[in-house]
């Protein structure tokens, strides 16, 4: 346990990692097949495993890489768990699954978005109803992603965004950014217009897995907010719900809660969170879910990457020779590989599927 061997250096390595570590604690594996290749021409998929009885009425889940690139954090968990803790770590009558590279092409190309160009969190919104309409969004969405990314366009942009900001204030400036978006296909944070193979796939693991179980506690793992190397359990219940007061109670005052505005997220509106909660719901089924934010670096230098992702997307070759320095800084952003950066990962979603682990066996509260 804690063993930093466990995180890998690109996508089809963590998934030999966490397939051999699988192995090791007789875990049963399946393979969902994504339908496009990686940048090298490698097969790309969905992986999990389960460990514990096909029975059990409790089940620990966690997964990997809903934002592609941010993949390597939980993929080093999921195979430090499995190789070191495995079954033993398990009261009776409890199961875990594991969702490894649940966005394998996000993984697989450094980047945060699934091949349809959406962001997986924005992405689970009933597709049925009206999309919500981000303004501030729509007013920057052309600066964001210049097509002229000189450094004098590059220049001329920020500086309309700047002026946006002081007009709105940090709060909406960074909501207009994040929050999710339905108009710009090729923009950032674009929440699809449809259930992406992501999101397909996350519901047919549900519909294989977990439906019908009792109790079921989510861990997410993801990056890129907060303090570096800090692990934040962050939660979207609405206040006095019985989920509010599972989170409370399985990871005490460290979690935040969104409905409280605990947390510097300002994703809103289609989040894994949600999509769950649709489809595992009470009576039948308990659902405590948390996503684990490590944070990496500065907030600013994360734009700064994300941006130059898109535009590379969008106008540039992901092929040519400027993919490489762009690669390199959204991995750096979203990965840091630092030792004392993996031994914090690895602390903490020890410390956090722990948690849940016991608040599971606690039944109703």
């Amino acid at each position: 346990m804690n063993n930093i061997a466990s995180f890998a250096a690109d996508y089809s390595e963590a998934r030999e990692k966490f397939l051999a570590a699988a192995r090791l604690t007789d875990a049963q594996t399946f393979r969902y097949d994504n339908p496009t290749k990686g940048p090298k021409g490698e097969s790309l998929s969905t992986d999990v495993a389960w460990v514990g009885p096909t029975d059990a009425s409790k089940v620990m889940v966690t997964i990997s890489s809903t934002h592609g690139v941010e993949g390597y954090c939980g993929s080093g968990f999921q195979v430090d768990w499995l190789a070191g803790v495995g079954a033993s770590g398990l009261p009776k009558g409890t199961a875990a699954l594991f969702v490894h590279a649940i966005n394998p092409y996000g993984f697989a190309w450094t980047r945060r978005v699934t091949e349809e160009g959406n962001d997986l969190n924005r992405n689970y919104v009933d597709h049925s109803k009206p999309y919500p309409v981000n303004e501030g969004y729509l007013e920057i969405a052309d600066d964001l992603v210049p097509a002229d990314f000189s450094d004098a366009g590059r220049a001329a942009a920020d500086a309309r965004l700047a002026a946006f900001r002081r007009k709105v204030g940090d709060v909406e400036f960074f909501r207009a950014v994040s929050g999710g978006q339905y108009s710009h296909a090729d923009g950032m944070f674009f929440g699809g217009g449809g259930p992406a193979w992501s999101n397909r796939t996350l519901h047919a693991i549900v519909e294989r897995y977990l439906k019908g179980r009792e109790d079921v506690a989510v861990v997410d793992f993801h990056t890129g907010l907060g303090p570096y190397g800090y692990g934040e359990p962050i939660t979207h219940y609405d206040i006095g719900t019985g989920g509010s007061r599972r989170v409370r109670n399985f990871w005490g005052e460290s979690v935040t809660e969104s409905k409280r505005g605990q947390t510097a997220s300002q994703a809103r509106d289609g989040l894994g969170h949600y999509g769950l909660n649709r489809v595992l719901q009470e009576p039948q089924t308990r659902l405590t879910m948390c996503t684990l934010e490590y944070g990496t670096f500065d907030r600013e230098s994360g734009q700064k990457a994300f941006r130059a992702d898109h535009w590379l997307h969008k106008y540039g070759d992901p092929l040519g020779k400027e993919a490489e320095p762009v690669r390199k800084a959204m991995r750096r952003q979203f990965y840091p590989e630092t030792d004392d950066w993996k031994e914090a990962v690895l602390f903490r979603g020890h410390q956090v599927v722990r948690q849940a682990i016991a608040g599971l066996q606690r039944g109703p509260l």
